[in-house]
């Protein structure tokens, strides 16, 4: 079938709320269920219906992935994307991961910036570096079978050191290695995460963490971004857990003082604190304590993927022994190990993280993107920050979601503030990160500038301006 048959059958596709490519799935959707398109018929691929509908391809990709997951069309390489038909008796595949999220950690072959997955975009010189310096040590390794469930000795050790250095004193013993941070966080909610349970988080906070709570059935409560009414909540709620990015908290770059750490820690449950953007602090700005300095019931993450590079997966955990024993046994079920090379790179890559070069970059790439958007949009609100990767930005009038949808009609991806709150109240947000180049961001806000001249949003409600910053 081509691209404009398609089109034809579609109509007004895009006139209702939502995103774009839960709209284009309800019309698919609906097409397919009224016999219009039948089993069996060819659909057009990504690129080309894209380039008919005038969307970005992310938007087709994504609403495919819906239909897939319904069972509705299937898709494969080398015959395309073909109707299966209407799901017998309402058995629908469950798509655990919103198909958007994850398709902005593809690589991209269209003319679409994204600003939504914030990370390097070019590995370090170093890393290259630090393979070279470990050729020798693994010439030298007999009797040694690989697996370490636990993490290479090594890179555990080190790990160890630098939180005890951070004024957590901390063994061997109390670190598990991970493939990267999100692995950490689905392990935790695996181990510590039944289906009912209510889980404190907040609001907004890390989209990939909402994600992996609701994979294992959480229920979600949201409290403002620094836990602010935690001890009322858990005395209302019960919740098994609460999760924290204390330090440039993503998305709003905010950072806990530390009184707030020690009342966090004394809470009386567990706390997951994700320190994964700790490490991305600007010239001058000293690193903040860990907040498992101040109680044993906190468990702490962090990551090498967002300070030195998304395709370096190290991650890890800080919690007591008899944890890190339990998460041990679960990760050996899943995966036996992690890559033994690329743990014994990250002994040598860790002191990057209080190197100059990552601070600086980061400040000059963030300092560059507000100046930019204070120029080009002086009516949307941003706050400077003192570290972080993102700028968390308050639209004047209309709505993150359908402006998200306007700017990827101009070739930008951005996330809008909807899909990192659970309490709703960011709608009028949205998520700007500033790791590209500077030439990157530069042709992102002239594409946001064009965007928001076109921009008309679903009513004409301004914003109020809120009483409490964030």
């Amino acid at each position: 079938m081509r691209p404009i048959e398609v089109v034809d059958r579609l109509g007004r596709w895009s006139s209702g709320r939502g995103p774009l490519y839960v709209l284009l799935a309800a019309r698919l959707r609906q097409l397919i269920d009224d016999g219009e398109l039948p089993p069996g018929v060819l659909l057009p691929p990504d690129r080309a219906l894209a380039g008919a509908l005038a969307v970005g391809r992310t938007t087709v990709v994504a609403a495919y992935d819906l239909l897939r997951a319904e069972g509705r069309i299937t898709r494969k390489q080398g015959s395309g994307t073909r109707v299966a038909g209407v799901p017998r008796n309402g058995q629908v595949e469950e798509a655990p991961v919103d198909p958007i999220f994850l398709d902005s950690l593809e690589a991209r072959d269209d003319d679409v910036l994204l600003a939504i997955c914030a990370a390097p975009g070019d590995p370090p010189p170093q890393l290259a570096e630090a393979f070279t310096k470990i050729a020798p040590e693994l010439a030298r390794v007999t009797d040694d079978i690989g697996y370490y469930p636990y993490g290479h000795p090594a890179l555990r050790e080190a790990l160890a050191d630098r939180y005890t250095a951070r004024g957590v004193p901390t063994g061997p013993g109390q670190i598990l290695v991970t493939n990267g941070g999100q692995q950490a966080l689905s392990l935790l909610a695996h181990a510590l995460v039944s289906p009912g349970d209510q889980v404190l988080v907040e609001a907004p906070t890390y989209p990939g963490a909402l994600e992996v709570f609701r994979e294992e059935g959480a229920v979600l409560r949201g409290l403002p971004v620094g836990l602010e009414g935690l001890d009322a909540a858990i005395r209302e709620r019960r919740p098994a857990l609460a999760y924290v990015i204390p330090t440039y908290q993503n998305p709003t770059g905010s950072v806990m003082s530390a009184l707030a750490r020690q009342r966090v820690a004394g809470a009386g449950i567990p706390v997951i604190e994700d320190e994964v953007p700790a490490d991305l602090r600007f010239p001058g700005e000293a690193l903040p304590t860990p907040i498992a300095a101040y109680g044993d019931s906190v468990i702490s993450i962090g990551s090498l993927s967002k300070s030195i590079w998304g395709g370096l997966r190290i991650g890890w955990i800080r919690a007591t022994p008899p944890l890190i024993n339990r998460l041990a046994r679960v990760r050996a079920v899943h995966d036996l190990g992690g890559n033994v090379p690329t743990q014994l790179a990250a002994v040598h890559l860790l002191p990057l993280l209080d190197g100059p070069a990552l601070h600086q970059t980061l400040k000059t790439r963030h300092d560059h993107l507000h100046a930019e958007l204070t120029q080009a949009l002086p009516t949307w609100r941003t706050t400077p920050l003192t570290g972080g990767q993102c700028l968390w930005a308050r639209l004047p009038y209309g709505d993150g979601t359908s402006f998200a949808q306007t700017a990827l009609r101009h070739g930008l991806a951005i996330l809008p503030g909807s899909g990192l709150d659970v309490t709703g109240a960011s709608d009028s947000y949205v998520r700007l990160h500033f790791r590209a180049r500077p030439a990157d961001l530069t042709e992102a806000v002239h594409r946001l500038t064009q965007a928001w001249s076109t921009y008309h949003p679903p009513t004409d409600r301004v914003h109020p301006r809120p009483t409490i910053a964030i």
